[in-house]
């Protein structure tokens, strides 16, 4: 072999190992990027915890004992509510017999339903429960929520329900005027839609696109933990139950991916449902210094739903009208993150 075959031979071989750097250089750029293992890290023990406002369609006597501990009592700002009172001389039903009574649902159409007995010992209102006894009861339907105004056809169903339980009971209903019900629950239901807003902030890769561990490690770094669905993320309230201040989410897809660190997502979401949250967790406070933050540290850019950049003045006038929101819903008795307010806006 010349000196002239040898040398373009080696120059040949410097070349083709150039071009496999650069390839193997090109698809560690293009991989997406992957979470940096942290001694001593372990995985979150906390997790989303499950909140049931309105419980399943169909229950027994165990789950309607149970709502003592989960629901607040009714309440005529929200609720259409019919009087169950008991006959005879001495009206006393028990626990156990209110239980057996109960319908086998928990809605009267698209809309909550509700029993609750007054407790002659504890002389308050709640769910009954065995045990107890109870010298009169109330049954409600909520007048709307995010499926609408409460109709004729569902307080129909509420009187025939009522009906029912009464009559299990020998006891006597008393109604309310449907005309006059369904018209506040279509002045309600206006309100609401007016005062119901849900803002989401969308942060995407500038370059690289991210591996979904890499995502959940930065979420993680800032609080938030697992939630109860694939490719979601919250960040808890300071009080033990109440709805989360803010949800993360990326692709479902992408979550349930049998190898994490090949599942690259280009885009993650930062949802705030503001009348759920209450006001003092100062939500869009927080929203917005997670999404900057998570940009920061991703690589990323804060954009609305359009792919629009969000600048800051655009984030101060949002907050700003948040807070005349915020102003209206305390006004009419339904302040943002109440109970009230978050059966209502469900």
């Amino acid at each position: 072999m010349s000196n002239l075959q040898i040398g373009l031979a080696i120059a040949g071989g410097v070349v083709l190992a150039a071009v496999v750097a650069h390839g193997a250089w090109s698809a560690r750029k293009a991989a997406p990027r992957q979470a940096v293992p942290e001694p001593g890290a372990q995985a979150p023990s906390l997790q989303e915890p499950v909140l049931d406002e309105s419980g399943p369609t169909d229950v027994g006597t165990s789950t309607w004992s149970g709502l003592a501990q989960r629901r607040t009592g009714l309440d005529a700002l929200i609720d259409v509510i019919a009087t169950v009172a008991l006959d005879g001389p001495h009206p006393i039903v028990s626990g156990e017999a209110a239980l057996a009574a109960m319908p086998s649902t928990r809605r009267a159409g698209g809309k909550p339903y509700a029993i609750e007995g007054f407790n002659l010992t504890a002389q308050i209102w709640e769910p009954p429960v065995p045990g107890q006894r109870y010298g009169g009861f109330q049954a409600g339907v909520q007048l709307a929520n995010r499926s609408g105004a409460l109709n004729e056809i569902e307080f129909s169903e509420f009187v025939m329900k009522t009906q029912a339980f009464a009559d299990a009971l020998g006891a006597t209903p008393e109604f309310p005027d449907m005309l006059e019900e369904v018209a506040r629950a279509r002045e309600l239901d206006q309100f609401a839609s007016e005062h119901d807003a849900q803002l989401g902030f969308t942060i995407r890769a500038r370059s690289a696109s991210w591996s979904t561990g890499f995502v959940q490690q930065h979420a993680a770094r800032m609080g938030f933990v697992p939630g109860v669905l694939p490719g979601r993320m919250v960040l808890p309230a300071t009080v033990e139950g109440a709805a989360p201040v803010l949800v993360l989410g990326f692709d479902a897809q992408a979550a349930l991916a049998d190898d994490a660190t090949h599942a690259a997502v280009r885009e993650v979401t930062l949802h705030l449902d503001v009348a759920q949250v209450d006001r003092n967790e100062q939500p869009f406070v927080r929203m917005r210094e997670a999404a900057q933050a998570l940009a920061s540290a991703m690589d990323g850019v804060v954009t609305d739903d359009n792919g629009q950049a969000l600048t800051p003045e655009v984030m101060d006038v949002i907050g700003s009208e948040l807070e005349s929101l915020y102003d209206a819903l305390e006004q009419r008795d339904l302040a943002a993150g109440s109970q009230l307010a978050r059966r209502l806006f469900a």
